[in-house]
């Protein structure tokens, strides 16, 4: 039996603990009495992965028949998926996208299905390129539906969309058309945290900036405690989520929903000592260590960049349900606290997190400050259900260098976003009032998030929301080894070392604070009681 997380509390016999710091690490050594949140163990994966894709789909979950007896020569199919955002890093081929698909595809043929279209649920991110999606659905599905038949969601293409009505806060429900009009829409989702899947993968994911406006806003997600808590009142955004979905259930659109979950294996072997706690590592562990943070030193940024970019996790599958949307999440949520929990006692006055290389954003690109921001005060700072794991007014302190770097072919208008808005204001408020609009509706932003592979103009802004709670809550965010520049831009502070950045936070804490550092990734949950 995998062992479950745990909190060390650090003492004399503590080494050094690694902590991320983009693309690199550092050991750092931390004060008595730190404590340290560790993940679980990653759990066994399911051994016969095509055998529990074909049990999920005869013998689904809720009020659904299975996936066979929905299928109809002559009917609409129109399968859906999430994009390349997860799971984080990208996982070993065959990707379970693929192994799914290619058994909904089979059961759909012999049922005569001929009318069959495959979407990449983009909403407003980057269309994925063509070699992007050949590895996640493999060469077999490509060459067989792609580009007609396979294509990126295209949330700016109003002629493809169709409003499905309002919900009773006066949310507008406008999605794919195509998906609504189908006489069945599989949707296939791998949920890497507990914000993903449920009524959000086609809510959200078939959605554009009409549909999205309602939910992605500064009072949204200052009213989400926790984005990784989607139980009722405690996410705005997935409460908003479940009413959407809800509503396209009543409007007759029938949902098909597989979900997966996957276990804690995030790195290969060659970094395999990131996946273990630090006083285990063999002899052999802390020689890969030591020559990878040779190497980062070493290399070239490009060069150090490749090496990452071309991390894929070793993941194994864990669970899979299909079926009824609500039912099916309700089970998937289980699997994912078996495997991401973690029983964590009260709230420390300085949170620390290391901020790895890779976010949902910046897959095949770059960590841009923005990103970083939202890395770190959007998604890490949010692991947690009931309260975080820093005291309201506290200090949260994160390690990365954030350079002053953007790609200029997937973020063009976050780099107008850092380099006009921020610098006028750093306040959410202010910006949603004052620029939000113009961005979302720019042309030229629009024109590249349609052509090219560009976010669309308003996603900058969707990620300077997603900290907006943990900026509120935190009373000091300090970026140890950040480049002050950058840093001050976003409206933080920057220490040379996690030393300076304790003799900065006194003026908040005290000079006795207490102390814990999150050790993710893996991806964990601090349950906070």
């Amino acid at each position: 039996m995998p062992r479950p997380g745990f909190v060390l509390d650090v003492d004399e016999r503590t080494p050094p603990l690694l902590v991320h710091e983009g693309e690199g690490f550092r050991m750092q050594k931390f004060p008595l009495g730190t404590r340290v949140v560790y993940p679980p163990d990653p759990l066994p994966g399911i051994r016969d992965v095509n055998a529990a894709i074909r049990h999920a789909l005869v013998h689904p979950t809720g009020d659904s028949q299975p996936l066979p007896d929905l299928l109809k020569a002559g009917m609409k199919l129109t399968i859906a998926m999430d994009d390349i955002s997860i799971p984080l890093p990208p996982m070993t081929r065959p990707d379970i996208r693929q192994r799914i698909l290619e058994q909904v595809i089979e059961l759909a043929a012999r049922k005569g299905v001929e009318d069959v279209q495959i979407v990449v649920a983009t909403a407003l991110h980057r269309r994925m390129t063509a070699d992007e999606i050949r590895r996640m659905v493999g060469e077999r599905v490509f060459r067989s539906f792609w580009p007609e038949d396979l294509y990126n969601f295209d949330g700016e293409d109003k002629d493809a969309l169709t409003l499905i009505g309002t919900t009773d806060k006066n949310e507008d429900v406008e999605i794919s058309k195509r998906a609504a009009e189908s006489d069945l829409l599989v949707y296939i989702n791998v949920n890497l945290v507990a914000m993903d899947g449920g009524h959000k993968s086609v809510a959200i994911g078939l959605a554009g900036y009409r549909s999205l406006r309602h939910h992605h806003n500064v009072d949204t997600m200052m009213h989400s405690r926790s984005y990784m808590d989607p139980r009722p009142g405690h996410s705005a955004i997935a409460d908003s989520a479940t009413r959407m979905g809800r509503l396209i259930a009543a409007n007759g659109l029938n949902v098909f929903q597989i979900e997966t979950t996957l276990n804690a294996e995030t790195f290969p072997k060659n970094l395999g000592f990131l996946n273990k706690r630090e006083w285990e590592w063999s002899a052999y562990d802390q020689g890969l260590m030591m020559a990878a943070r040779k190497a980062n030193h070493l290399a070239p940024p490009r060069a150090r960049r490749e090496f990452y970019r071309r991390v894929e996790a070793p993941y194994r599958l864990t669970g899979i349900n299909a079926g009824e949307v609500e039912a099916v999440h309700e089970q998937t949520l289980e699997n994912l606290h078996r495997q991401q929990l973690v029983e964590v006692r009260g709230q420390s006055d300085v949170l620390v997190l290391g901020l790895p290389y890779i976010s949902p954003y910046n897959v095949n690109s770059i960590m841009n400050p923005i990103l970083v921001h939202c890395l770190g005060l959007g998604y890490l700072f949010n692991m947690y259900r009931n309260m975080p794991l820093v005291k309201p007014g506290g200090v949260v302190i994160m390690y990365h260098p954030v350079p002053w770097e953007f790609h200029q072919i997937h973020h063009p208008s976050y780099v107008d976003f850092f380099e006009e808005v921020l610098a006028e204001t750093t306040d959410p408020s202010t910006i949603e009032s004052k620029y939000e609009e113009r961005y979302a509706t720019d042309p030229w932003y629009t024109h590249l998030y349609r052509t090219s592979h560009a976010y669309h103009g308003v996603h900058p802004f969707y990620m300077w929301y997603w900290g907006a709670h943990g900026r509120d809550h935190a009373g000091d965010v300090i970026f140890v080894g950040g480049e002050p520049k950058s840093v001050a831009r976003l409206g933080y502070r920057a220490a040379g070392s996690f030393r300076d950045a304790l003799e900065m936070a006194k003026d908040t804490v005290g000079s006795s604070p207490s102390i814990t550092y999150f050790h993710a990734p893996p991806i964990m949950i601090a349950d906070v009681v």
